[in-house]
């Protein structure tokens, strides 16, 4: 309907003589301004020809046009809202959906937790995000690919084995203090990166493999009940002597040897970059040259259309250097790929440091989380999910515990109940609802629904889950209002028809939380 009206404006603007008029089509902030709102008033000089002309051509879902303070109101017919109720349960599970990737492959990479060390609440942070990005991009017709990017090599690996050898309770950051406080073991952690490297210590390797093994078994469990399920993972065992050849087979040209290392002097090309290290010292592939591996293996193992990397934004600085390098050695690469950075997770106490072993693990959070819940996992993990998503995934968030239970709205748990309690109308009810039925006077539930697949499409072109998670809490206060307010099931007229709004919500509330990852109890 919003693209109908920005094409009825164009037109209405050319035959005026007031063509390349720029303008935009929005829903106003109050039910009172109408269903749409254009500032083409304001921006054009035929503002009253423009009203009226739109008055006489408007189209027959639209029930007038009015203007007020230069803006120009369109209100939507009754019987466009009934025929948007019946066009809803119709499509059912496919409402919302759209095919303006149609045709396309996505490769989505996220999540990325490294074996050696816990999955933490960033992670989650990476998840929620990214397997949303993931779902509203294949809700727009994309071919999706779920990847997974993990460290399975690098100094952090030898630490946490230098601490397994020690047989100490948390290896990880045993190793991590060992290395910064002691030079003997400074020195013995580094000796062991390079054998893992190796590979060739048989004893060493079958520690690693073990170790390997539990870490990626642990974090299934964790993807299995956050609802993910990825299509590929790539290692850094496997990135490293791919990008470390890449790098050797353009020294001197976009790589340069210092003080014996190889960098990458970004700022030749770029005078707002920064000089980073490829290959170190001891000859050793660095984050960035395996990063140049991973590339490397996403677009020769895919035929992809666009590459999504989704990482803290603490990793901005890094990716734009190494995106730099990327363009120097294959354009066409480049040009498919987008870096998207979030924010970071934090409980109130602060930030986690797995450093310093203070580690907040996403396990022990969701069972924080469903401690509250009456021990339902499904609840804990949409109220984790919904806390993370309802923001702009460039901001930072403080996790408040008992504010993600919450039921009285802003919350998983409230979209969650208010599913449910669609749910148990439509089961009590004795009879099928009937959108051709009686309507009565159009309800603000009725104006949201049939707003969804706007929302959707457009979370889809920002990159921005929120537009979705705030719909759904506005849409679930509206249907709240309703359901208090009138009687649905009754032996009137109208019975049928809010019948009918119910089940049409149920859908929507459903999809909508389909698309952001999040579990549509029907009981709660």
């Amino acid at each position: 309907m919003q693209e109908k009206l920005y094409k009825l404006i164009e037109k209405a603007l050319n035959e005026l003589g007031a063509s390349g008029t720029k303008f935009s089509v929005e829903h106003p902030t109050r039910v009172e301004f109408g269903d749409y709102s254009t500032n083409a008033g304001i921006t054009s000089k035929k503002s009253q020809d423009l009203a009226e002309w739109l008055e006489s051509h408007k189209p027959e879902e639209v029930d007038r046009v009015e203007q007020r303070a230069g803006f120009i109101n369109f209100y939507l017919s009754s019987q466009f809202f009934a025929g948007n109720i019946k066009g809803i349960i119709k499509r059912g599970g496919d409402f919302g959906r759209n095919e303006s990737l149609k045709g396309e492959k996505v490769m989505v990479e996220y999540t990325d937790a490294n074996p050696f060390k816990e999955l933490h609440i960033g992670h989650l942070m990476s998840n929620a995000i990214g397997e949303a990005v993931a779902r509203v991009t294949e809700w727009s017709g994309a071919e999706v690919k779920r990847a997974n990017y993990q460290g399975d090599v690098g100094l952090h690996v030898a630490k946490a084995i230098w601490g397994m050898m020690k047989q100490v309770e948390n290896p990880y950051a045993a190793g991590a203090k060992a290395y910064t406080e002691d030079e003997q073991a400074k020195q013995e952690i580094e000796d062991l990166n390079k054998k893992i490297y190796e590979h060739k210590d048989l004893e060493l390797n079958a520690l690693y493999e073990s170790g390997k093994k539990d870490s990626l078994d642990k974090f299934e469990q964790i993807y299995k009940k956050l609802g993910t399920k990825f299509d590929r993972y790539f290692f850094e065992s496997e990135t490293a002597p791919i990008g470390k050849q890449i790098v050797e087979d353009n020294m001197g040209k976009i790589f340069d040897e210092s003080e014996g290392a190889v960098v990458f002097h970004a700022e030749k090309f770029n005078p707002q970059l920064h000089t980073r290290v490829f290959i170190n010292s001891q000859g050793l592939p660095t984050y960035e040259a395996k990063e140049l591996g991973l590339t490397k293996q996403k677009f020769e193992t895919e035929d992809l259309d666009q590459s999504i990397v989704i990482t803290a934004n603490e990793q901005t600085d890094y990716f734009r250097v190494v995106l730099e390098a990327v363009n120097q050695i294959n354009p066409r690469w480049r040009n498919k790929m987008m870096h998207l950075a979030h924010g970071v997770l934090r409980l109130p106490s602060g930030k986690m440091s797995s450093r310093t072993g203070e580690v907040i693990s996403a396990e022990s959070l969701i069972n924080e989380v469903k401690g509250k819940t009456k021990d339902d996992e499904a609840v804990a993990v949409g109220a984790i999910k919904y806390m993370i998503l309802r923001s702009n995934v460039g901001g930072d968030i403080i996790f408040d515990v008992d504010k993600s239970v919450s039921t009285e709205g802003d919350s998983g748990v409230y979209l969650q109940y208010a599913h449910a309690r669609a749910n148990s109308v439509l089961e009590k009810a004795d009879k099928k609802g009937d959108a051709g039925a009686l309507q009565g006077e159009v309800r603000m539930v009725e104006r949201l629904l049939y707003r969804f697949p706007e929302i959707v499409l457009r979370s889809q072109r920002e990159y921005a889950p929120h537009f979705i998670t705030t719909y759904l809490t506005e849409l679930a206060s509206s249907f709240n209002n309703f359901y208090a307010h009138e009687q649905v099931i009754s032996d009137d007229a109208e019975s049928p028809y809010r019948l009918a709004i119910v089940e049409a919500f149920k859908i929507v509330m459903k999809n909508g939380l389909t698309v952001l990852g999040m579990p549509a109890p029907e009981k709660m």
